[in-house]
């Protein structure tokens, strides 16, 4: 189709290899037009979650949330001089489960973070939202998660393609599985601000 694609890898719980893969991408001369923050960890599920270690925070902040505001604030600033830019920020829908602390408060670190950049950027052409894939049969969900990685699809890209100026919605993919492109973008278009 004529796209030409190239893949840079970082660890992402480095923040000196991050910024070396955002190098790379620079130096590569093509802009950045759509940013989709997918990464995740979960470092462990601690039954004994009052011993919860420092080091699980520590870990899931640095790749949960830390490295994509890195790319967020590298790259929004670009897309605001050239008028257009999408932003997804992957998210989780998981409450009350101390076992995964240290998961779900890099989570919610970001979903505040891009809650604050969405109301500076709402009525732009610069959007930033988040997608949450909802509880999937992954390395990360398990084996015993409900939803098929493949149910995702369209909800967790919506993002890029909704085209009304709104920033900071929450976009919860099972909300949209089985959908054709064309019929979430139309449902999307009654979500406002969702943002938990």
């Amino acid at each position: 189709m004529g796209v030409e694609a190239f893949d840079v890898e970082a660890e992402l719980k480095d923040p000196a290899s991050v910024k070396k893969m955002i190098e790379v991408i620079n130096k590569s001369g093509k802009p950045v037009d759509i940013l989709f923050n997918d990464a995740g960890v979960q470092v462990a599920y601690r039954t004994e979650y009052y011993k919860t270690p420092v080091e699980d925070f520590v870990s899931s902040f640095y790749i949960n949330t830390i490295a994509p505001m890195m790319f967020c604030y590298e790259y929004i600033p670009k897309m605001i001089e050239r008028g257009f830019g999408r932003v997804i920020n992957t998210t989780s829908g998981i409450r009350n489960e101390p076992e995964q602390a240290g998961y779900s408060a890099s989570k919610a670190a970001l979903d505040k973070v891009t809650s604050d950049l969405a109301g500076k950027l709402d009525g732009t052409d610069v959007t930033i939202n988040l997608a949450d894939p909802g509880w999937c049969r992954t390395d990360l969900g398990g084996p015993n998660a409900p939803n098929d990685p493949d149910s995702v699809i369209p909800g967790i890209v919506l993002g890029a393609f909704v085209d009304d100026k709104i920033s900071g919605r929450w976009l919860g993919a099972q909300d949209f599985a089985g959908m054709t492109l064309e019929a979430a973008l139309e449902k999307a278009k009654g979500y406002k601000k969702l943002f938990l």
